[in-house]
């Protein structure tokens, strides 16, 4: 039976005691069960972001899949790698806690590599705002020779995965992967700390136990994940991005070097290193469980492992009264829900579906960061940063002390997870009692198609990417090399399948799967509980249930090129319809091709510059077709003014659109409206706090300019503006996930897909005759994914109540501006891709609307 005492609830509202004579006590913070890092606010806050253009337009435009780094396969060990050092820098947020700074770890690596044959440094990437990222891989010197065996071995696993099971000296030949990841908030600091302490005790060791783990293990330490974070003092990297929600988006430079990392090392256990929370919180969670894993090889080694680090944790000896310190509390044992694994976007959540049979986060008890870390004394800070360190190593020694206790079993394990996946086992049902406490609210499972078929029917673009973003993530796609059938429907030749009987299946399936709506199971959620890029990428993704593959086909490595031109002479046609094509007419734009916009969503490009278009549709794998007879209004680059959080920028700039962030407070200093021809609000500015001055200018901009607003600020800024006659309605404000919807063919709507994503959704209703509803909520529904309960007080704000209503709407006001009202979140964390192209029609139907008619032949 499981035990439910309020231990989340005691890390969030009691206060920390401190020792006598320390300057003050932990501050109170109120239980916020739906929001993970709790004192961190809302994952989704109301707070315009202002991350500068430079910082960011240039490298979007690639936006690459696979970075140019990796491991290396062929190289023993040690490396020796001489690393960069950065200049000194001595406002990093660091030193205040007398921690390492960003530039004192490269130098402390060379030297501990120079010093001890067991340490290697790599450079496995860059970060957003260029900072160099160090692997480390602490393990007994290899020959090439030798790490060539382990690299075999490791593919063997994953590749012949029936084989490996029946290979009896495999495990003994085998060195145990263990991946510590650290820092990856950028102001919970002392995981970085706590990985530099173990890698020199364990490199200078001259303990036989230590010379046995180095001989059957490699330890991996991404020292930080997030430098661009630790300089600056903040939560998030140099581009505003929570990077641990980005997973199975992969939007973030930092994030896609810690996934190769994980699909390179294979790693048997791996642990993420937070904080703050007291005590101390370590892994495994609360339903819901994801229900794509092999929950009952994954929860028996987390839970085993969880008592393990709770052990070496707990024994350093630190108490409440004498430190402030509480007992580690485990989510799994010791609440009832509202810390989750629920979706695959956390690291520890992630690393399972590469074979990690015991993954963590682990949160560290003393906070440091935010308001502790502006009012606190320096003394108090550097006190609290110490034990946290302290307590980040010992868990770091536990878990390279379980593996190394459990290293045959948790490597037969591993082979097991890639078997099932292989062999297309169903999804096995989780004995109850498997550990103490595991009861029926613990099972979840899924049934696993057959296949999987990838066209693309609706966007080739959009299948490209698609297929590009499966394989980066390490899933096997094959491409039908003559038409087939399936599931009783016909395929044509250069379809995309996904053999489901891989090893890595669940996140095969995790990323393509609609998703269950798991509103019924519990009312607390972590964080978004859908999501799905088989409805949202834009791409036609069909599921095959049962039934033999009769399909001649090939393994891809990448997706086919899309891009074409027709040969027939005349103007050109660009459907906007994915976020490629919306690069692509914004970069032809820029170079001054004068196009034409049109009510259906189609950006017209005369005849004589057919060479640019042939070299975006090269570039951004674009489709371009003949124009025919069209009119519509001339467009200009669409210049954007924006209160937008961070991931809206950061997707706005990657489409290619000159962005410049405002604010109220920026407003109110003045602005200069004539290098903005559309105004979207959607944080951090309220037109009711704007002085006279800054009303007036932005309502002498209203009568030519262009509004988009999104969400509950966006909402209010129409209302107090007197823009669009409506009434926003709020939905629960913690309900998310993908919903079915229903588009009109208006220049917003049109060409929308079936599918849009709501965190908070928003509906309208009272329309004045001004108003056109360009997208509903579908009467059916219209959740598909996620979580979506009423409001507990008084039934409101559920999904009943959202069927048929208005999502998104347009119209004139009375002064001229063509506005959008968005209830939906079009562009949540850069994830909904196929949603994207939506606010760019938006945008351009709002900057072009006030133009003069033309007609093209």
């Amino acid at each position: 039976m499981r035990l439910y005492p309020a231990i989340l609830g005691i890390a969030v509202s009691a206060a920390l005691l401190v020792p006598p004579g320390s300057a003050t006590a932990e501050p109170a913070e109120p239980p916020h069960p739906a929001v993970r890092d709790f004192g961190n606010g809302p994952e989704r806050n109301e707070v315009a972001a202002g991350v500068a253009e430079g910082q960011q337009a240039q490298k979007l435009r690639l936006a690459p899949e696979a970075e140019p780094y990796g491991l290396s396969r062929d190289r023993g060990y040690p490396r020796r790698t001489q690393l960069p050092i950065p200049a000194e820098n001595p406002a990093d947020a660091s030193i205040k806690l007398g921690l390492v700074p960003y530039h004192g770890i490269a130098p402390k690596l060379n030297d501990l590599q120079r010093r001890s044959d067991r340490v290697s440094a790599e450079i496995i990437g860059r970060t957003h705002q260029g900072r160099d990222l160090y692997l480390v891989t602490l393990t007994a010197p290899e020959s090439r020779g030798q790490a060539a065996e382990q690299s075999v071995i490791r593919d063997r696993i994953e590749n012949d995965p029936a084989g490996a099971a029946r290979d009896r000296r495999l495990a003994a030949r085998y060195k145990a992967p263990i991946f510590v990841n650290a820092n990856i908030h950028g102001n919970e600091w002392e995981g970085t700390d706590a990985a530099l302490r173990t890698i020199e005790e364990l490199a200078t060791s001259t303990d036989p136990q230590v010379a046995d783990l180095m001989k059957r293990t490699r330890l991996y330490f991404n020292i930080t994940a997030n430098p661009d974070g630790r300089v600056n003092g903040v939560r998030q990297n140099g581009a505003g991005f929570d990077m641990n929600r980005d997973f199975v988006t992969a939007s973030q430079p930092e994030v896609r070097a810690m996934r190769q990392v994980m699909i390179d090392t294979q790693p048997v256990a791996m642990i993420d290193l937070h904080g703050y929370v007291n005590g101390t919180l370590i892994e495994p969670t609360t339903p819901p469980h994801g229900a794509n894993y092999e929950y009952d090889v994954f929860i028996r080694n987390t839970y085993a492992n969880g008592l393990g680090m709770e052990a070496a944790v707990n024994g350093l000896g630190y108490t409440p009264a004498k430190d402030g310190v509480e007992p580690v509390q485990i989510p799994f044992r010791d609440s009832a829900e509202g810390w989750d694994d629920w979706p695959p976007i956390f690291t520890p959540q992630y690393a399972p579906f590469h074979g990690t049979v015991a993954a963590h986060t682990v949160e560290i008890p003393l906070r440091v960061n935010n308001a502790d870390y502006n009012n606190l004394p320096v003394e108090e800070l550097r006190r609290r940063s110490a034990i946290n360190t302290d307590v980040a190593a010992a868990a770091i020694r536990a878990t390279y002390g379980f593996v190394q206790s459990k290293h045959d079993a948790l490597i037969a394990d591993q082979i097991e997870v890639f078997r099932r996946g292989a062999a297309g086992e169903p999804s096995k049902v989780v004995p109850l009692g498997i550990v103490p406490g595991f009861g029926p609210e613990d099972v979840y499972n899924t049934t696993f198609p057959r296949a999987y078929v990838i066209t693309g029917q609706r966007s080739a673009t959009a299948a490209a990417r698609l297929v590009d973003h499966l394989i980066a993530n390490d899933v096997r796609v094959e491409r039908a090399t003559r038409p087939f059938r399936l599931n009783g429907r016909t395929y044509p030749a250069g379809s995309y399948v996904v053999d489901m009987r891989q090893p890595k299946r669940g996140l095969a399936n995790v990323m393509l799967e609609p998703g269950e709506d798991i509103s019924p199971r519990v009312d607390a959620m972590y964080d978004i509980s859908g999501w799905s890029h088989g409805l949202l990428w834009g791409a036609t993704v069909d599921s095959v249930p049962s039934g033999p593959l009769h399909v001649s086909s090939e393994p891809v490595k990448a997706a086919a090129p899309a891009g074409s031109v027709p040969r027939t002479p005349g103007p050109l046609a660009l459907k906007v319809t994915d976020a490629k094509e919306v690069q692509a007419l914004n970069d032809l734009l820029s170079q001054g091709v004068a196009v034409t916009w049109t009510n259906d969503g189609r950006a017209i490009v005369p005849a004589a510059a057919r060479q640019a278009a042939a070299t975006v549709s090269d570039r951004y794998g674009v489709a371009f077709t003949p124009a025919g007879p069209a009119t519509g209004t001339p467009l200009a680059p669409v210049r954007i003014a924006a209160a937008a959080s961070a991931d809206e920028l950061f997707t706005l700039r990657e489409m290619g659109f000159t962005v410049t962030p405002v604010s109220t407070s920026v407003l109110n200093a003045g602005f200069d409206w004539s290098g903005a021809d559309v105004l979207y609000v959607s944080s951090g500015l309220s037109y009711a706090a704007l002085n006279p001055a800054a009303r007036t200018a932005l309502d002498a901009f209203l009568a030519t300019g262009g509004v988009i607003t999104r969400g509950g600020t966006g909402a209010a800024f129409n209302a107090a503006a007197g823009l669009l006659t409506a009434t926003a309605v709020a939905g629960r404000g913690d309900a998310n996930g993908v919903v079915r919807v229903t588009s009109s063919a208006g220049p917003v709507g049109g060409g929308s897909p079936e599918h849009s994503f709501v965190y908070s959704p928003r509906w309208f209703t009272a329309l004045g005759a001004e108003v056109t509803v360009e997208q509903s909520y579908a009467t059916d529904g219209p959740l598909v994914s996620g979580h979506w309960r009423p409001n507990a007080a008084d039934g409101t704000g559920g999904p009943d109540a959202a069927r048929g209503q208005a999502a998104v709407v347009s119209g004139r006001d009375e002064r001229g501006a063509a506005v959008v009202l968005f209830g939906t979140e079009p562009m949540f964390r850069n994830h909904p891709k196929g949603v994207f192209p939506q606010v760019a029609r938006a945008l351009y139907w709002s900057a072009a609307v006030t133009g003069a008619t033309v007609t093209t032949p």
